[in-house]
């Protein structure tokens, strides 16, 4: 269960204030607020977890590749919640500018993503812990998606065509690294979405 403790409200605020113009891709009938996507990664940590940095780390997550630096710096989140939190949330975000138009994202998302995949095993415990309920919310949402839209959903997302086999291809990537590197339970719920996505 998930306990509001002073540092985790103030990374709720931080990070509804962060996200606040943004929404979730795919959307296709009422837009949702992006800030959706945080919590609920945070809600799946919580349930593997009662460390309070890595449920702060889940809740700013994006926080480094998707805010303009100008709006909020590494050194700001550094200076807010310390080097432990920061370094978690770094290892989970992509080498990647804010500002890249959405056809750089899809010129350089194979390259974006094969880095990923390739450094999750340096990584520590508790950054796998948020990267696997990262995944696990988007292939929740792309499952829900495919269901209500068929395959006309994907052309909301920026991967490469074929989309299916692309997001087939990352996911399983990064779920076979974490089997490998992560030592919690979250990895067999990550594993039961991906099966249900390939099963779309």
């Amino acid at each position: 269960m998930l306990t509001i403790t002073p540092k985790i409200n103030q990374a709720i605020i931080l990070a509804s204030q962060l996200h606040l113009d943004k929404f979730r891709k795919g959307v296709e009938d009422k837009p949702i607020p992006y800030i959706v996507h945080p919590f609920s990664v945070a809600f799946i940590t919580a349930r593997y977890t009662n460390d309070e940095d890595t449920i702060v780390a889940a809740l700013l997550h994006d926080v480094l590749e998707d805010v303009k630096k100008e709006k909020y710096s590494d050194e700001d989140l550094i200076k807010d919640f310390g080097q432990k939190i920061y370094n978690i949330i770094r290892e989970d975000s992509e080498t990647k500018d804010a500002n890249i138009t959405k056809k750089e994202e899809l010129a350089t998302w194979v390259a974006r993503k094969t880095e990923t995949i390739k450094h999750l095993k340096g990584h520590s415990q508790a950054s796998l812990i948020v990267c696997a309920a990262d995944k696990i919310n988007n292939l929740q949402s792309l499952v829900n998606g495919l269901k209500k839209y068929g395959n006309s959903y994907y052309k909301n997302f920026n991967a490469p065509e074929p989309k299916k086999e692309k997001y087939l291809w990352y996911f399983g990537g990064i779920l076979k690294e974490l089997k490998q590197n992560l030592n919690n339970k979250i990895v067999d719920e990550l594993k039961e979405i991906y099966q249900r996505f390939n099963n779309c």
